[in-house]
């Protein structure tokens, strides 16, 4: 399986978005990143936790110019729900993420296996993307756990724009 490569161009990714019609990634113009961070779904009580923290910090991604979204395979009711139960209104979450998209992010996809997950959902990934949409950072992971902690993420990319440091990992 291929992953998406730091400094070549991030793969296509569109979705649909509760609130608006749908998110596009070519679309987006942040003045230094755009923040895609997939999440397993509703059944994943870490990652309820996660996109609350990550909602919580939105003004410090905003303030170093780094626009956020969030997606996953749920469908819209599913997502409507994690919306609502996890007070998640600031956050752009996205809905209905094709597995075909999954598998071009280098996602690891995995079977349910107990009441309430899905048939078929994503494991997390997270990606910071450069305002060109070129792969800057990537962290995926095969399990709800060793996701990059957010308040320490927001630090690196102080340093990142404080030092022009360049995007590692392209070999």
């Amino acid at each position: 399986m291929n992953r998406p490569t730091p400094k070549q161009p991030a793969p296509e990714l569109e979705f649909p978005i509760l609130g608006a019609n749908s998110w596009n990634l070519k679309a987006q113009q942040p003045k230094n990143f755009t923040l895609v961070v997939f999440y397993r779904g509703l059944h994943c009580p870490i990652c309820k936790k996660y996109l609350q923290e990550l909602q919580n910090l939105l003004p410090d991604f905003k303030e170093r110019g780094v626009e956020v979204a969030a997606v996953s395979m749920d469908a819209e009711e599913r997502a409507r729900l994690s919306r609502q139960k996890w007070e998640l209104d600031a956050l752009t979450l996205g809905y209905d993420l094709p597995e075909a998209t999954a598998k071009q992010w280098g996602l690891y996809l995995s079977e349910g296996i107990k009441e309430g997950e899905p048939d078929l959902f994503s494991e997390p990934g997270l990606f910071l993307i450069d305002n060109e949409h070129k792969i800057y950072y990537s962290s995926i992971t095969s399990n709800p756990w060793g996701r990059p902690y957010l308040p320490s993420f927001i630090k690196a990319i102080d340093f990142i724009l404080e030092n022009d440091y360049p995007a590692r990992g392209e070999k």
